[in-house]
């Protein structure tokens, strides 16, 4: 089965929401959202530089699976501001030409 990006990120969305909401035990999700914002803004600059490196050594399956760990991590620091992915998806619309 074929996955769609924007199908995936919305309901990965409305997992990490839940997560911030029942903050269940054992939950990789509710410890960022329980250590704050300085924690899930290191671990986007963390995914973030990995995906720099996987790209500088040319390793197109590290980019796919460090860009996966980006772009989660970024949800997560949508979710802590209260960002719905569409906000973002508008913005990027409304800067096409």
């Amino acid at each position: 089965m074929e996955q769609n990006l924007d199908s995936v990120m919305r309901e990965l969305y409305q997992l990490i929401l839940q997560r911030k909401a029942e903050l269940p035990q054992g939950s990789y999700t509710a410890y960022l959202f329980q250590k704050g914002q300085d924690k899930i803004l290191k671990k986007v600059g963390e995914e973030a530089a990995e995906v720099i490196i996987a790209s500088k050594n040319n390793a197109p399956n590290e980019i796919i699976y460090e860009s996966a760990d980006l772009l989660y991590h970024l949800l997560v620091l949508w979710a802590s501001h209260g960002v719905e992915p569409r906000a973002v998806a508008e913005e990027l619309f409304s800067r096409r030409k």
